[in-house]
């Protein structure tokens, strides 16, 4: 039994896959074609029942049904088969309410004393609109249909075919029927720039909060000073490389980095001086190293420098390039003032099951024994 139930279920979902296919993007577009199609049903019934109760003839009904018919049915051909991809607009939203109003416009002439029917159908066909086409295309449409029913009423008021049935409607009436169309059109057209400025303003307040927790994202990782990652970013990079460097078996070098009497240039050229300082050294060391290698503040003149999957002998030979380039280069202070600088550099290599922290503690002694030596130097710790 539940063997049954399963196949016919999944009997009933193919089905409905090669009806609407599994494209989320072609289902809404065929389900709101599906809810037109509904509507023009509906309508469809209506004028029947009309014709039915003998306000009208049949046989002028009969062929607005085959005209709404195809319609529908060409609508749903062009998107179920993908062709109305290479349009603008996939959903054919314009064409359908273009169509529709046509439609509705030849149901007023072929109405007769029913023909207030018209108007209502009229409100719903344009609230189509108001979230699928732009304001420009509303306006077009509203003026497109007042044509038409402005060329309806002509019809009816003046121009009397076999197939049309007689009726006494009052030019008055007709008149009324016309303003009604024209307040349904206008007020469409006018909900539809609204919505659709409302819709502007969402998206531009969502690119801005975008903006805004980007902006945040980055204050919350990089030194607002040098651009550089900060301490906080610095420390998860080092715990997502040192479980990558655990898994793969992989080098990992770590070094510290410290400006060699950077006290004495604040104490010397004020602390906007020391600005411009680190800033320079930032820059300097950035261009001196690989992509793969990230560079961090640590805190005030100390940066970390982490090195994956790269040999002891590697990571020193750029950092010595490293020191030698910042040693060869001068720093221009504000006022013309050349400042030269050296960096002090403790480099340790990550060991089998050891802890970040202790790799960094390594870093930090052989750096401070860079200093002891004599600083300007890269010591390797053992």
């Amino acid at each position: 039994m539940n063997q049954e139930v399963t196949g016919r279920r999944g009997l009933a979902q193919r089905t409905l896959d090669a009806l609407i296919t599994t494209d989320p993007h072609q289902r809404i577009r065929l389900a709101m074609a599906g809810l037109s199609a509904l509507l023009m049903l509906g309508c469809i019934g209506a004028m029947h029942l009309v014709a039915a109760a003998g306000l009208t003839d049949p046989v002028p009904v009969y062929w607005w049904t085959l005209a709404c018919g195809a319609g529908i049915t060409t609508v749903f051909v062009l998107i179920r088969s993908g062709a109305s991809r290479r349009f603008a607009d996939p959903s054919l939203t314009l064409f359908q309410i273009v169509y529709a109003i046509a439609c509705n416009a030849a149901a007023y002439v072929i109405a007769g004393p029913a023909r207030g029917i018209a108007p209502p159908i009229l409100a719903v066909i344009m609230m189509f609109g108001v979230f699928g086409l732009t304001p420009r295309q509303m306006v077009g449409v509203a003026l497109y249909g007042l044509v038409a029913f402005g060329a309806a009423g002509a019809v009816v008021q003046w121009w009397h075919p076999a197939w049309l049935s007689p009726d006494s409607q009052p030019p008055a009436l007709s008149a009324a029927y016309l303003v009604m169309i024209a307040v349904v059109l206008a007020s469409s057209t006018f909900l539809t720039t609204r919505v659709h400025s409302a819709r502007a303003r969402l998206r531009s307040q969502k690119r801005e909060l975008a903006a805004a927790v980007e902006q945040i994202r980055e204050l919350a990782i990089r030194d607002e000073l040098t651009g550089l990652p900060n301490r906080r970013c610095m420390l998860e990079m080092m715990r997502l490389e040192h479980a990558r460097a655990q898994r793969s078996r992989q080098p990992l070098l770590l070094a510290q980095l410290d400006l060699d009497h950077f006290k004495v240039v604040n104490d010397t050229h004020g602390h906007a001086a020391g600005d411009v300082a680190l800033q320079s050294f930032a820059q300097t060391v950035h261009g001196c190293v690989r992509a793969s290698d990230l560079l961090a503040r640590w805190g005030g003149e100390e940066f970390l420098l982490l090195m994956a999957n790269t040999h002891p002998a590697d990571g020193t030979r750029l950092l010595e390039r490293v020191r030698a380039t910042v040693a060869a280069t001068p720093v221009a202070l504000p006022g013309g003032t050349q400042l030269s600088l050296t960096v002090s550099v403790g480099l340790a290599e990550l060991a089998p099951g050891e802890s970040t922290a202790a790799l960094l503690q390594r870093a930090d002694a052989a750096l401070y024994g860079a200093k002891r030596l004599g600083r300007n130097r890269v010591l390797l710790a053992h």
